[in-house]
Formats: structure tokens, C-alpha cells, sequence
């Protein structure tokens, strides 16, 4: 790829054509743009502090002139300055947002940034003005993978290899794509055809070894992983490979080593402590293993695979009561991931919400629900889905008023848009009208019965009417990981008797309220009332 900072001639002459087209018919005008070239030409005789210096003051007298902005970024570039350079390029590309060059160069380095979304928006509108930069193209592909938008990202990139048709570099990022979606034995021939043609590309090896991991060609991928451990020792994610490899082969005393190599590193790697306790379970070490995992959850709850094999290595000891515990206890951490997972979405949903977040708070509503609507797809695009989303934004935000207007329009525009009834149900909830949530609640199940934040709600009024049983059904039925409404479950099978259920309640409650120290002392209350004094002891020490 070319980098980021071209030659500064060409640069130059950019700067010479853009201020050709500003060239304005006042004298005054004129005088200014022979400033500017004044200041062109002391860069393209050597002299870049010179340069600089004038620059600076012809944008002391006229701040908004977009063609100073860009020389005085290409000169800060040329220096070194990258980050003072983008602010220059990115003020001018306010002033002159179709600027080819500018998109280009400012979505570069948005993307080196980190903000992904801005990069996304800034190559794809480059892309209408010179379509086939390959470099471009590439720099999206790799942006929308970041994003999780695979589809995009591989036809970014099929569409950069047909300009770049003999670059190794474009065909080992293909590779690495097709690795990304899940098509591993094509990512492995371009892969093999980018290694054979450049053996020095920059993590080749890693990731031929992950493609072949996947096709199931463990020897292939170790051979892999262990030249790119020798090509650099310290490269953490080809060790991981190299550990992952290891178990698959079932050498558990290599991958052991592997993970102890990793924890010297970051001694509280929840991976590595994974497979370490994972390794000496294998290895018959049972107490070693069942100690690491009891370490491991007390550091962080949420690993519901090391509930798994303690009752792997309970059930070795002979125990089997514990066992069977820490079964049923995986399974029910597991299947609620799977619904978390579900309810989050895809990243363009997350990253929609984060934006829309941002104009909210700048006041712009119309940009918000711009943001919904654009991003909205598939079943999703319907008339009011936009608007509720504005109005749970505002919800989320804690400006009730403003939400319950975009959640009423909502049902205006489509009256079974689903969620409206439910955030409305739960604002009447927190303001006490238990009939008002009620028949919100009600409403939204009368149009989807399988909405389960609508059942959980619904559960927590069952609770406050000591309806037990009731409660316990919503509850379940709608897999909620809300900690208050966990609490009441939790609650509501001691009331009922269920001692092993509320117990095992409690430790999922542990997941997901390991960082809200309310919930975690309204839990631990609530065990030393029902006489669960060990199991509460336990839970005060999660992260300590």
C-alpha cells in the first residue's frame, strides 16, 4: 500500500490545482493567492520552515482559506507531524468536503485512529471520484472488516484486486477475509499463493497457521505458528495460536508451557488461565485445575466454560452432587449468552447507537434519527423503528420526556413497532403505576408474545404483587440479565422453597452484576437473610 505521506511535489501540485480552482476575481483575492504560491514555492526550493512560517501567516489573516489548510498539513506532514497534519486536512475538508485528496488522506488516518465508522464514510464518498484506487479500496475493505461488515469487506477487496490484480499484499488480505467468514480452505490457496510470491509479507505465517487451524490441519497450522514464533518471539497472538494448536493435538504438556508462557506475560489473561486449568485437568492434576478455576471465577464470574470442567473435575474426585452443580450452572450461564448475543446485534447496529448518542447529546435529533434510518435493514426497516430507537436512546439517557414523544410517534407511525409499549411500560413501572405498566406490557405481548423484555417487566410486577410463581415463569421465560430483575428470581425461589435454584440464580446474578456494586450488596443481603452465608462470603470476594 502507498503510505500515507506522498511525495511532497505531488502534494504540492495538488494544493496548486485546488487553489487555481478558490481563484477568486477581487484584487484582494489575487494578492492572497500569490501569498500562497509564494509559500509553494519556498516548499519546492527546500525550504519547508520558511514555507511553514508563511503559511501560518496567511492563515493569521484568513483562517477558512481551505488551500493554506492543506499546504500547511502536507508541511506538517513532510515533517513528521501526523496528527497536526490531519487536523489541518480535516479543517479544510470542512471548507471543501468534495476534495478528493482530503477524503482520501483524512479517512486514512481515521482508520489509523481508530474511528472506523468516520474512516467508512470518507473512502466511500473518495470512491465516487476516483473509483478505482486500489489503495483506497483497500483501506476500506480492512475498515469494514474492523466493523464486522464482512460481505463489504470482502467486495471492497475483490473490487481492489481487480486494479492491484498482481499484488501479494491484496492477496494475503483477501486470505485473511475469507478466513473471517468462515472460508478457510480458499483463504488457505490465497494465502499460499500470497506466501509463495512474497515469503517477508508481515504476519503471513500467522496467518496461514489461523486459516489452517480452521480447515483442521493442526500439523500444517503448528508448523506455521512455530515459524512465525521463530521470525518474532514475542508475538503474543501466534503463541495463543501455537497453545490453541496444542490442545487440538491433545499435547497437553506443550500447551501447558505455551500457557504459562502467556500468563508470565499477563498473569491474569482469562484465555490463558483457561487453558492452563484446562491442560492440568488432562493431565489428572485435578485440585491444580480446580483451583485455577475457582481462581479464575473469583477474578471474573462471567467464564461460564470454567463452570464446565470443574464439574469435570468434581465429577473425577467423585463428587458428584458438586458436579452436577456446576453443570447446571454452565448451562444456564450458556444459555443466556446465547440470548445476550442475540439482543446486541451486529456492529453496525452498536456503532448507529454510539453515533446517534453523540448528536443527541449535541441536540441534534433530526441527525439521530437520520443515523436510525440509514442503518435500519431487513426486517428492521419499518416506518417507526427509527423513532423508537430515538426514544429508548433518550430513555437510556435519563430525558424520560423527550423519549416518551419519539416512542408515542412510534406507535403513531406503526402500532405494533416492537419495544415502544415495553419502554413505556417500564417508565410507568419506575414512577410507581403498576396498571398503567401492566397494560403496556400486556399490549406489547398482545403483538409478540415472544418478546422477552416485555415478559421479564411483566415478571418483576408479578413480584411486587407476590404473585411467586408467576413471577418465577416470566422471569425464566425471558432469560434477563438485568440484576435487578435477577434479584427478584433470586428472591422469589427462596420464597417458594427452591433453595438450589435461588443459589444457582445468585452466582449468575454474579455475571452480570460483577461491576454494580448495589446489585452485589442487595444479593449479598438477600443471601444472609435466606442463610447462605458461605456462598455470600464467596461472592464479596469476586475481584478482590
Amino acid at each position: 500500500m502507498r503510505a500515507q505521506s506522498t511525495s511532497l511535489m505531488v502534494l504540492l501540485a495538488l494544493v496548486a490545482m485546488g487553489s487555481a480552482a478558490q481563484q477568486p476575481a477581487t484584487q484582494a483575492a489575487a494578492a492572497l493567492s500569490h501569498e500562497l504560491h509564494e509559500a509553494l514555492s519556498l516548499a519546492e526550493h527546500g525550504q519547508p520552515r520558511q514555507a511553514y512560517e508563511k503559511v501560518n501567516e496567511i492563515l493569521s489573516a484568513h483562517p477558512n482559506y481551505a488551500s493554506a489548510l492543506k499546504l500547511k498539513g502536507m508541511l506538517l506532514e513532510g515533517a513528521g507531524r501526523g496528527e497536526e497534519a490531519n487536523a489541518s486536512y480535516a479543517a479544510a475538508l470542512k471548507i471543501t468536503p468534495n476534495d478528493p485528496d482530503l477524503l482520501y488522506k483524512v479517512g486514512v488516518y481515521q482508520l489509523i485512529k481508530g474511528d472506523r465508522r468516520e474512516a467508512i464514510q470518507l473512502l466511500e464518498h473518495y470512491l465516487k471520484y476516483e473509483p478505482k484506487d486500489g489503495d483506497a479500496l483497500f483501506y476500506l475493505a480492512q475498515a469494514y472488516h474492523l466493523t464486522g461488515q464482512n460481505d463489504a469487506a470482502l467486495k471492497a477487496i475483490k473490487a481492489c484486486m481487480e486494479v492491484k490484480k498482481d499484488d501479494p499484499q491484496v492477496w494475503q488480505k483477501y486470505g485473511e477475509l475469507l478466513s473471517g467468514t468462515g472460508d478457510n480452505e480458499n483463504a488457505v490457496v490465497w494465502l499460499g499463493k500470497a506466501y509463495k510470491a512474497d515469503a517477508s509479507l508481515n504476519r503471513i505465517q500467522y496467518d496461514l497457521g489461523v486459516a489452517s487451524f480452521y480447515t483442521m490441519d493442526f500439523d500444517g497450522a503448528k508448523a506455521y505458528a512455530q515459524k512465525a514464533l521463530a521470525d518474532n518471539p514475542n508475538d503474543r497472538s501466534s503463541l495463543e495460536l501455537l497453545a490453541a494448536i496444542e490442545v487440538k493435538l491433545a499435547e497437553w504438556d506443550d500447551a501447558r508451557q505455551s500457557y504459562e508462557k502467556l500468563l508470565v506475560e499477563n498473569a491474569k489473561d482469562v484465555p490463558s488461565q483457561l487453558g492452563l486449568g484446562h491442560c492440568e485437568l488432562e493431565l489428572k492434576h485435578t485440585q491444580r485445575a480446580i483451583d485455577i478455576f475457582r481462581s479464575l471465577l473469583q477474578q471474573d464470574p462471567s467464564v461460564a466454560l470454567a463452570h464446565y470442567y470443574l464439574s469435570r473435575a468434581y465429577a473425577a474426585l467423585g463428587d458428584s452432587a458438586q458436579a452436577q452443580y456446576e453443570a447446571e450452572l454452565h448451562r444456564k450461564l450458556m444459555d443466556a449468552t446465547s440470548f445476550e448475543a442475540t439482543a446486541l446485534g451486529v456492529e453496525q447496529d452498536r456503532a448507529a447507537w454510539e453515533q446517534a448518542k453523540k448528536l443527541l447529546a449535541a441536540g441534534n435529533e433530526d441527525g439521530a434519527l437520520r443515523v436510525f434510518k440509514e442503518s435500519e435493514s431487513g426486517l428492521h426497516a419499518t416506518p417507526g423503528r427509527p423513532y423508537f430507537m430515538v426514544g429508548a436512546l433518550y430513555m437510556y439517557l435519563g430525558e424520560p420526556e423527550k423519549g416518551l414523544k419519539y416512542l408515542k410517534k412510534s406507535l403513531q407511525l406503526e402500532p405494533k413497532v416492537r419495544g415502544a409499549h415495553t419502554y413505556i411500560g417500564i417508565y410507568d413501572l419506575q414512577q410507581g403505576r403498576l396498571d398503567e405498566a401492566e397494560a403496556e406490557f400486556k399490549a406489547e405481548l398482545a403483538n409478540d408474545p415472544n418478546y422477552l423484555n416485555a415478559s421479564a417487566e411483566l415478571g418483576s410486577i408479578r413480584y411486587r404483587q407476590k404473585k411467586w410463581n408467576e413471577a418465577i415463569e416470566l422471569l425464566v421465560k425471558s432469560h434477563t440479565r438485568t440484576p435487578g430483575l435477577l434479584i427478584e428470581l433470586c428472591d422469589a425461589y427462596f420464597k417458594t422453597g427452591k433453595a438450589q435454584d435461588a443459589k444457582m440464580t445468585a452466582e449468575v446474578i454474579m455475571v452480570y452484576a460483577k461491576d454494580d456494586q448495589s446489585a452485589i450488596d442487595d444479593l449479598l443481603s438477600l443471601l444472609r437473610a435466606n442463610g447462605q452465608e458461605e456462598l455470600a462470603g464467596r461472592i464479596a470476594g469476586v475481584g478482590r
